[in-house]
């Protein structure tokens, strides 16, 4: 089934999607929002997939579905922790700030735990105070969980992976290297991130859904041009229930926690990515071929996301169709105002 949060309130209002992601079903009576759902899942979610059936059928009443209208499916979340599983983005970004790869990194995932007190909707505008910030789009595959024990095994964490869903985790990437020196962490390197309208359960994605992966082409447009068709089950070195249960290590994880696979990166024919006009798969993030521009030339020539620039993210099925809706974010100044709640 598809699920999606139209704006409403702090945590969006419940809706069920059709397939084809043109109608869709409010949720009364089952659940108001997903993370009221998520909390009962094993409640919740044969009620939501009879729902979904029946949408299918057109046995319920339903609306037009408008992926403007949507918050991203959870609006905010008791976790967000991003993992960086594909090593491929690994190794050019760290190379761009002079950094090595420790051994570590291709034994032991790496984690973040980033800010989900206010995610971005689909739709919504990336604002940011100033485009010297370096903004840089990150197209990714994440996971929702329900209550995961801590401790728990990666065979045993696939169980709990209930959803998943696109997200945008944007980077503003000349401000990360001053906070990567102090030895902290990421904070203001890393704003709100935005997710697909729609979140979606596993066996939506069929065969494409397997070995914890997500078996299809991430595509990306920047500027209005295809960037990036990078395969999201390729060259994953660590897979989702390996993530799941690398988050889980010391403490349990609540359910609607997120977790983000890192940027999608492909290697070409052994080395480097390249452009889709090259023949190669392109990219998820500005700073990979910029990273590869300053190695091959000595200077990035494709500039960070300025003011105006439209950012898209997407995965398309076999049949070329849609599958959680498209993230459509264009770069604006920042407001300063304090944020309010959609109603």
């Amino acid at each position: 089934m598809k699920l999606a949060s139209l704006k409403s309130g702090r945590d969006g209002k419940l809706v069920v999607v059709s397939r084809d992601l043109r109608r869709y079903a409010l949720a009364n009576g089952i659940a108001d929002t997903l993370q009221d759902a998520l909390d009962r899942w094993a409640e919740a979610a044969p009620q939501l997939r009879d729902l979904a059936a029946q949408l299918e059928a057109g046995t319920v009443p339903a609306n037009g579905f408008d992926e403007s209208k949507c918050a991203s499916p959870l609006p905010r979340a008791y976790q967000w922790a991003d993992g960086s599983a594909y090593l491929n983005h690994v190794e050019l970004v760290r190379k761009a700030r002079g950094a090595d790869v420790p051994e570590t990194f291709y034994t032991d995932p790496l984690m973040y735990q980033g800010g989900s007190d206010s995610f971005s909707g689909p739709w919504d505008d990336i604002q940011v105070a100033d485009e010297a910030y370096g903004i840089d789009l990150e197209a990714e595959v994440a996971v929702i969980t329900d209550d995961v024990p801590m401790g728990i095994s990666a065979a045993d964490a696939a169980s709990h992976i209930q959803l998943i869903l696109l997200v945008n985790d944007v980077s503003l990437r000349n401000l990360i290297p001053g906070e990567l020196a102090k030895g902290f962490g990421f904070f203001h390197g890393k704003p709100s991130s935005a997710f697909s309208p729609v979140a979606i359960t596993p066996d939506e994605l069929g065969a494409a859904w397997r070995d914890g992966k997500v078996h299809l082409p991430l595509l990306s447009r920047v500027r209005g041009e295809p960037f990036g068709c990078p395969n999201a089950g390729e060259e994953m070195t660590f897979n989702f229930f390996e993530l799941v249960a690398h988050a889980a290590k010391t403490r349990p994880l609540c359910a609607g926690t997120i977790v983000g696979s890192g940027t999608v990166s492909n290697k070409f024919e052994g080395g480097p990515g390249r452009t889709i006009a090259q023949g190669g798969r392109g990219f998820s993030c500005l700073a990979e071929i910029r990273t590869i521009e300053t190695l091959e030339e000595g200077t990035p020539r494709t500039p960070f996301l300025q003011f105006s620039d439209r950012v898209e993210i997407e995965m398309r099925d076999a049949e070329g169709h849609s599958i959680f809706g498209t993230i459509r974010q264009t770069v604006r100044p920042a407001q300063n105002e304090v944020a309010t709640v959609n109603t």
